[in-house]
Protein backbone atom coordinates (compact mmCIF):
# COMPACT_ATOMS: atom_id res chain seq x y z
CA UNK A 1 0.00 0.00 0.00
CA UNK A 2 1.39 3.28 -1.20
CA UNK A 3 2.59 5.98 1.93
CA UNK A 4 1.40 9.09 2.67
CA UNK A 5 2.55 12.61 0.44
CA UNK A 6 2.64 15.48 2.34
CA UNK A 7 2.90 18.61 0.35
CA UNK A 8 4.81 21.67 2.12
CA UNK A 9 3.91 24.98 1.01
CA UNK A 10 7.23 26.20 2.96
CA UNK A 11 9.20 26.57 6.62
CA UNK A 12 10.90 23.08 6.12
CA UNK A 13 13.32 21.66 8.59
CA UNK A 14 11.77 24.82 11.05
CA UNK A 15 10.41 24.90 14.77
CA UNK A 16 7.30 25.84 13.12
CA UNK A 17 6.62 22.29 11.33
CA UNK A 18 7.88 20.13 14.34
CA UNK A 19 4.58 19.19 14.95
CA UNK A 20 3.50 17.91 11.77
CA UNK A 21 6.78 15.95 11.32
CA UNK A 22 6.79 14.51 14.52
CA UNK A 23 3.20 13.32 13.69
CA UNK A 24 5.01 12.00 9.75
CA UNK A 25 7.52 10.13 11.95
CA UNK A 26 4.97 8.46 13.92
CA UNK A 27 2.65 7.22 10.51
CA UNK A 28 5.78 5.05 9.69
CA UNK A 29 5.12 2.90 12.81
CA UNK A 30 8.85 2.66 13.20
CA UNK A 31 10.44 3.01 16.67
CA UNK A 32 13.54 4.94 14.80
CA UNK A 33 12.24 6.22 11.23
CA UNK A 34 14.72 6.66 8.35
CA UNK A 35 14.45 9.43 6.75
CA UNK A 36 16.17 10.53 3.39
CA UNK A 37 17.03 14.34 3.29
CA UNK A 38 17.05 15.07 -0.89
CA UNK A 39 18.13 19.01 -0.99
CA UNK A 40 18.94 18.65 -5.03
CA UNK A 41 16.27 21.61 -5.97
CA UNK A 42 18.56 24.10 -3.71
CA UNK A 43 21.66 23.10 -5.71
CA UNK A 44 21.35 25.56 -8.42
CA UNK A 45 22.03 28.39 -6.00
CA UNK A 46 25.49 27.30 -4.94
CA UNK A 47 27.46 24.80 -3.00
CA UNK A 48 27.19 26.48 0.82
CA UNK A 49 23.27 26.54 0.36
CA UNK A 50 22.93 23.28 -0.80
CA UNK A 51 24.34 22.28 2.29
CA UNK A 52 22.90 24.39 4.45
CA UNK A 53 19.51 22.50 3.62
CA UNK A 54 21.08 18.80 3.75
CA UNK A 55 22.38 19.82 7.30
CA UNK A 56 19.52 21.90 8.57
CA UNK A 57 17.22 18.85 7.57
CA UNK A 58 19.47 16.64 9.64
CA UNK A 59 19.68 18.25 12.69
CA UNK A 60 15.98 18.83 12.73
CA UNK A 61 14.89 15.29 12.18
CA UNK A 62 17.56 13.88 14.11
CA UNK A 63 15.84 16.41 17.04
CA UNK A 64 12.63 14.44 16.42
CA UNK A 65 14.24 10.87 16.87
CA UNK A 66 14.90 9.88 13.37
CA UNK A 67 18.01 8.48 11.75
CA UNK A 68 18.88 10.79 8.79
CA UNK A 69 20.67 10.58 5.74
CA UNK A 70 21.64 13.32 3.36
CA UNK A 71 21.41 12.31 0.39
CA UNK A 72 23.48 14.83 -1.93
CA UNK A 73 22.21 14.88 -5.47
CA UNK A 74 23.46 17.46 -7.42
CA UNK A 75 23.05 16.77 -10.84
CA UNK A 76 21.30 13.86 -13.26
CA UNK A 77 24.38 11.60 -12.53
CA UNK A 78 24.45 11.93 -8.80
CA UNK A 79 20.79 10.58 -9.23
CA UNK A 80 22.03 7.15 -11.01
CA UNK A 81 24.35 6.49 -8.29
CA UNK A 82 23.30 3.56 -7.11
CA UNK A 83 24.36 4.43 -3.48
CA UNK A 84 22.22 7.35 -3.22
CA UNK A 85 19.43 5.39 -5.03
CA UNK A 86 19.99 2.87 -2.22
CA UNK A 87 19.70 5.22 0.36
CA UNK A 88 16.73 6.69 -1.00
CA UNK A 89 15.11 3.74 -1.50
CA UNK A 90 15.42 2.27 2.22
CA UNK A 91 13.91 5.20 3.77
CA UNK A 92 11.14 5.21 5.42
CA UNK A 93 10.52 9.16 4.71
CA UNK A 94 11.95 10.55 1.67
CA UNK A 95 12.05 14.70 1.67
CA UNK A 96 12.78 16.79 -1.38
CA UNK A 97 13.13 20.23 0.03
CA UNK A 98 12.76 24.00 -1.32
CA UNK A 99 14.47 25.61 -4.15
CA UNK A 100 14.08 25.10 -8.38
CA UNK A 101 11.13 23.55 -9.14
CA UNK A 102 12.82 22.87 -12.55
CA UNK A 103 16.28 21.62 -11.90
CA UNK A 104 14.30 19.14 -9.37
CA UNK A 105 12.64 17.57 -12.13
CA UNK A 106 15.25 17.03 -14.69
CA UNK A 107 17.43 15.60 -12.45
CA UNK A 108 14.92 13.38 -11.08
CA UNK A 109 12.75 12.05 -14.09
CA UNK A 110 13.79 8.66 -15.41
CA UNK A 111 16.33 8.23 -13.23
CA UNK A 112 17.82 5.60 -10.63
CA UNK A 113 16.85 7.51 -7.41
CA UNK A 114 13.60 8.20 -8.47
CA UNK A 115 12.68 4.92 -9.46
CA UNK A 116 13.77 3.89 -5.77
CA UNK A 117 11.49 6.56 -4.91
CA UNK A 118 8.84 4.99 -6.05
CA UNK A 119 9.44 1.78 -4.75
CA UNK A 120 9.80 2.95 -1.45
CA UNK A 121 6.79 5.00 -1.62
CA UNK A 122 4.32 1.81 -2.84
CA UNK A 123 5.77 -0.14 -0.17
CA UNK A 124 4.40 2.58 2.37
CA UNK A 125 7.70 4.71 2.82
CA UNK A 126 6.09 8.75 3.50
CA UNK A 127 6.78 11.22 0.20
CA UNK A 128 7.38 14.96 1.23
CA UNK A 129 7.97 18.05 -0.94
CA UNK A 130 8.35 21.32 0.68
CA UNK A 131 7.75 24.33 -2.11
CA UNK A 132 9.49 23.43 -5.19
CA UNK A 133 9.59 19.57 -3.83
CA UNK A 134 5.88 20.01 -3.06
CA UNK A 135 5.66 21.29 -6.79
CA UNK A 136 7.14 18.05 -9.04
CA UNK A 137 4.77 15.73 -7.37
CA UNK A 138 1.89 16.94 -9.09
CA UNK A 139 1.13 16.80 -12.72
CA UNK A 140 1.67 20.15 -13.70
CA UNK A 141 4.51 22.57 -11.87
CA UNK A 142 4.64 26.14 -12.65
CA UNK A 143 6.83 27.88 -14.97
CA UNK A 144 8.78 30.67 -13.16
CA UNK A 145 10.53 32.25 -16.16
CA UNK A 146 8.63 34.74 -15.90
CA UNK A 147 8.44 34.50 -12.38
CA UNK A 148 5.29 35.21 -10.58
CA UNK A 149 3.67 37.79 -13.81
CA UNK A 150 1.08 35.89 -16.05
CA UNK A 151 0.50 34.82 -18.04
CA UNK A 152 2.72 31.91 -16.46
CA UNK A 153 3.15 28.29 -17.75
CA UNK A 154 2.37 25.21 -16.59
CA UNK A 155 4.85 22.24 -17.32
CA UNK A 156 4.47 18.72 -16.95
CA UNK A 157 5.72 17.46 -13.61
CA UNK A 158 6.84 14.13 -12.05
CA UNK A 159 2.66 13.12 -12.06
CA UNK A 160 2.56 11.11 -8.31
CA UNK A 161 -0.48 13.10 -7.80
CA UNK A 162 -2.03 13.73 -11.63
CA UNK A 163 -4.38 15.85 -10.91
CA UNK A 164 -3.28 18.71 -9.20
CA UNK A 165 -0.73 21.44 -9.26
CA UNK A 166 0.72 23.46 -6.37
CA UNK A 167 1.64 27.10 -5.73
CA UNK A 168 3.81 27.03 -3.01
CA UNK A 169 4.47 30.61 -0.58
CA UNK A 170 0.79 31.23 -1.24
CA UNK A 171 -0.03 33.50 1.83
CA UNK A 172 2.96 35.82 0.47
CA UNK A 173 1.23 35.82 -3.32
CA UNK A 174 -0.75 38.88 -3.96
CA UNK A 175 -4.18 37.50 -3.78
CA UNK A 176 -5.28 39.20 -7.27
CA UNK A 177 -1.62 37.52 -8.61
CA UNK A 178 -2.82 34.01 -7.07
CA UNK A 179 -6.19 34.25 -8.83
CA UNK A 180 -4.37 34.57 -12.28
CA UNK A 181 -1.87 32.24 -11.89
CA UNK A 182 -4.64 29.45 -10.90
CA UNK A 183 -7.10 30.09 -13.36
CA UNK A 184 -4.54 29.73 -16.65
CA UNK A 185 -3.88 26.24 -15.38
CA UNK A 186 -4.82 23.44 -17.62
CA UNK A 187 -8.40 22.37 -17.80
CA UNK A 188 -9.04 19.83 -15.35
CA UNK A 189 -5.97 20.69 -13.08
CA UNK A 190 -7.19 21.06 -9.09
CA UNK A 191 -4.59 23.99 -7.93
CA UNK A 192 -3.42 23.80 -4.27
CA UNK A 193 -2.01 26.92 -2.62
CA UNK A 194 -0.27 25.98 -0.10
CA UNK A 195 0.84 28.69 2.75
CA UNK A 196 4.03 28.64 4.53
CA UNK A 197 4.67 26.51 7.61
CA UNK A 198 1.38 24.10 6.59
CA UNK A 199 1.14 21.05 4.66
CA UNK A 200 -1.47 18.64 3.10
CA UNK A 201 -1.36 15.27 4.05
CA UNK A 202 -2.84 12.96 1.60
CA UNK A 203 -3.19 9.13 0.60
CA UNK A 204 -5.56 7.87 -2.19
CA UNK A 205 -6.87 11.65 -2.91
CA UNK A 206 -7.97 12.73 0.16
CA UNK A 207 -6.16 15.35 2.01
CA UNK A 208 -6.06 17.01 5.43
CA UNK A 209 -4.62 20.26 6.42
CA UNK A 210 -1.49 20.76 9.19
CA UNK A 211 -0.01 23.36 10.18
CA UNK A 212 -0.84 27.32 11.31
CA UNK A 213 -2.33 28.74 8.04
CA UNK A 214 -4.62 27.28 4.90
CA UNK A 215 -4.44 25.50 1.93
CA UNK A 216 -6.47 27.13 -1.04
CA UNK A 217 -8.30 24.69 -3.35
CA UNK A 218 -8.89 25.95 -6.74
CA UNK A 219 -11.12 23.80 -9.12
CA UNK A 220 -11.77 26.27 -12.13
CA UNK A 221 -13.17 29.48 -10.90
CA UNK A 222 -14.33 28.14 -7.44
CA UNK A 223 -12.34 28.28 -4.69
CA UNK A 224 -12.46 27.01 -1.50
CA UNK A 225 -10.04 27.60 1.79
CA UNK A 226 -9.40 24.37 4.07
CA UNK A 227 -7.61 25.03 7.99
CA UNK A 228 -5.74 22.57 9.94
CA UNK A 229 -7.89 19.27 10.93
CA UNK A 230 -9.96 19.92 7.89
CA UNK A 231 -10.09 17.57 4.83
CA UNK A 232 -10.59 17.82 1.27
CA UNK A 233 -10.60 15.33 -2.41
CA UNK A 234 -9.03 15.86 -5.36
Amino acid sequence: MSGPIVLVGAGEFTPAMAGVDRALLASTGMARPRVAIVPTASWPDGEETFHRWAAMGEAHFAALGAEVEQVLVRIRTDADDPTCAQAAGEADVIYFSGGKPGHLRDVLRGSALWAATLAAHERGAVLVGCSAGAMVLGGRQLDFGRGLRPPVGWDPALGVIPGIGVIPHYDRVPRTIAALIALTAPHGTVVLGIDEDTAAVGSAGSFRVSGRATVTVWRGRKRHRYRDGESFEV
